[in-house]
């Protein structure tokens, strides 16, 4: 329980303000339909997410228990930092309509967004330190989820709550924190 609860609230805090939420924001206001862009989020984020946690828990074979601590200890601290620089999305003022579909079209982009995402570089790192697969897949799915479908059904209005400098902030203090205690409490 505890990798899913902190797998979810690592990625809905890391996803405020990330280019995959601006990506939703644009989605939702270019074709005005939230059911199938949240549906391709959600078919997105398992297949992108579930991917990272593979090779997360597979990097643990790898390693040795003291070297992965210190390698994800620096990656959380890395991460830290990283999200102390908000993301930008350029909009193209293509208005065609999608060729495959709105379903289809959020899938594809989402899909590629998230390559060498924050998220999807968390969930990695989230797979590789804790012992439970499936439940930090399903958690960092639940958080860009708990992030992204308010922006699809909301809007503006979602990432205007609270200021997404204060959202950075906080996200990089949790990382902060996590990388410190992967690097001076074993295991």
């Amino acid at each position: 329980m505890e990798a899913f609860l902190v797998s979810t609230g690592i990625v809905a805090l890391a996803e405020m303000g990330d280019k995959t939420q601006l990506l939703a924001l644009l989605l939702a206001a270019r074709f005005k339909k939230p059911w199938p862009i949240v549906w391709g989020i959600l078919v997105a984020t398992v297949a992108n997410h579930a991917m990272a946690g593979a090779l997360g828990a597979w990097v643990t074979t790898l390693m040795s228990p003291e070297v992965l601590r210190w390698i994800l200890g620096a990656s959380f601290l890395a991460m830290a930092a990283w999200m102390l620089v908000p993301d930008k999305l350029e909009d193209d003022s293509n208005t065609k309509p999608p060729r495959w579909g709105v379903f289809a079209t959020t899938v594809a982009m989402f899909f590629l967004a998230e390559m060498g995402d924050k998220t999807q570089i968390a969930t990695v790192m989230l797979a590789a330190r804790f012992d439970t697969y499936v439940a930090v897949v399903a958690g960092t799915t639940v958080g860009m989820m708990l992030a992204n479908a308010p922006v699809v059904w909301l809007g503006e209005r979602v990432t205007r709550l609270l200021p997404l400098r204060v959202v950075h902030t906080v996200s990089a203090l949790v990382f902060a924190v996590l990388g410190l205690l992967a690097l001076f409490i074993p295991g």
